[in-house]
């Protein structure tokens, strides 16, 4: 009967001490970050709301994708690396655009191992006269290297048509 009592005791003050342990901070207010964590937290938002749209899809990696035109299965697909001909257009997450090969009315030829993860790993998934969005995270874009006109730290948004893959490729 003291042992019950005993016991009915120690879990009343173990179980009282948890619900009145004190709560976690709130996480820290925008007005209270710099100006950089404020551009991150609204890079990671909008990703986050992106991915929740109708037709997008995230790879493993947090590269988001949406195809606006298929080809036919039996379409050639890029290998890793290999150099492609493409029309893009990139924009940030706002809107504003930064670059494109459709203004200047020419595609672009890029070797994939020189561009940016997201598009060394989205290209590659995409078949000759496809044309897909990508919304890519910093960290598979420029990560928090400045490159006028993109701060550090942006989600960039790109839409790409793959036109062809060079013979020998």
């Amino acid at each position: 009967m003291i042992r019950q009592a005993v016991a009915a005791t120690v879990c009343g003050l173990i179980l009282g001490a948890c619900a009145t342990a004190p709560a976690p901070p709130p996480p820290a207010p925008a007005a209270d970050l710099s100006p950089q964590a404020r551009w991150e937290q609204g890079q990671a938002a909008f990703l986050a709301w992106n991915a929740r749209q109708p037709g997008w899809k995230t790879t493993e990696s947090g590269l988001q994708y949406k195809i606006l035109k298929r080809a036919p299965k039996s379409a050639p697909r890029p290998a890793p690396g290999a150099t492609v001909t493409i029309h893009y257009t990139g924009t940030f997450i706002d809107g504003r655009k930064f670059d494109s090969s459709r203004d200047g009315g020419q595609p672009a030829t890029f070797p994939l191992n020189r561009l940016i993860k997201g598009w060394q790993e989205g290209v590659p998934m995409m078949r000759v006269g496809e044309r897909w969005l990508f919304a890519i995270p910093a960290d598979l874009a420029y990560g928090n290297r400045n490159r006028d006109p993109i701060p550090n730290g942006s989600a960039l948004l790109f839409d790409i048509e793959l036109i062809a893959i060079p013979p020998g490729e």
